[in-house]
């Protein structure tokens, strides 16, 4: 059972699921999960592979940004509940359902570099708080979420309640925990899930347009205030570094080729 009980009839033209697959060109990276079938229902084996891909991606100086996105029709139908919590019941070290989860939705959100979900499609159950683990959502016209854990039984994973809280605020994350309700895609705009909703054909270009914006930004003090962002919405800063980060910044690299390029008129290369 996964977090939606949608489903596809598979195609005999479309490709094999597999794992999530990266591809990198130059400073940006994208995970396109990719299960068409299944609207990209997330099994274990996807999990361990996220967390793999962002280790390399988080290792690759070169890369500046990451975009998140599904193939098909819809970003991704959640986690497989059933299956992750057989393999859970079938060997003790393995967490639970959502605590495998959580810990990829918690390694999404603490990477360094900015991340942007490009939702292509509906999104549902776990996949919700994947995509809100990430920095920026650009929706397509037709997109809707739905969090069905209260249909389902399930009560969710603290940090993922967390993310809809400090995101969306305490009505919205009650709205949609508790009624289980689904909503469109002009509703997930105006609570704040998306940062930006177009039509599908514009999809690309407005990720494109985001993504070349961040990739052209100073890594290191990105990463600094991100994690500061981060910290702040958990009520869990730490003051120390985030000052440290501050005066560091004053004499490194990144703000000296920021200002030499403002007097120069010309784009900084950082």
């Amino acid at each position: 059972m996964s977090d939606t009980t949608t489903m596809t009839t598979p195609a005999h033209d479309e490709p094999a699921d597999t794992t999530p697959i990266l591809t990198i060109a130059g400073a940006r990276a994208e995970i396109r999960l990719n299960r068409p079938r299944h609207l990209n229902r997330l099994l274990p084996d996807d999990l361990d592979a996220l967390m793999q891909l962002f280790d390399t991606i988080e290792t690759d100086s070169a890369v500046r940004v990451l975009v998140l996105t599904g193939t098909g029709r819809a970003f991704s139908a959640g986690f497989d509940l059933g299956k992750v919590a057989e393999r859970a019941a079938a060997d003790a070290a393995q967490p639970s359902a959502g605590a495998a989860f959580e810990v990829v939705a918690n390694r999404l959100e603490d990477l360094k570099l900015p991340t942007i979900c490009r939702l292509n499609g509906g999104v549902y159950g776990g996949s919700t708080d994947l995509a809100l683990a990430c920095d920026f959502r650009i929706g397509a016209e037709g997109c809707e979420m739905f969090m069905p854990a209260a249909r389902l039984g399930l009560h969710y994973y603290k940090s993922g309640i967390r993310r809809y809280v400090s995101r969306l605020g305490v009505d919205n994350a009650k709205k949609l925990f508790l009624t289980a309700q689904k909503i469109d895609a002009r509703e997930m705009l105006r609570i704040g899930y998306l940062t930006a909703l177009v039509p599908m054909k514009r999809l690309d270009s407005e990720v494109d347009a985001l993504a070349n914006i961040l990739a052209g930004n100073a890594p290191l003090a990105m990463a600094g205030m991100k994690r500061a962002i981060n910290e702040f919405a958990r009520d869990q800063l730490d003051e120390a570094a985030a000052d440290q980060r501050a005066r560091d910044s004053m004499q490194s690299a990144e703000i000296n080729e920021g200002i030499a390029a403002f007097k120069e008129k010309r784009a900084p290369r950082f």
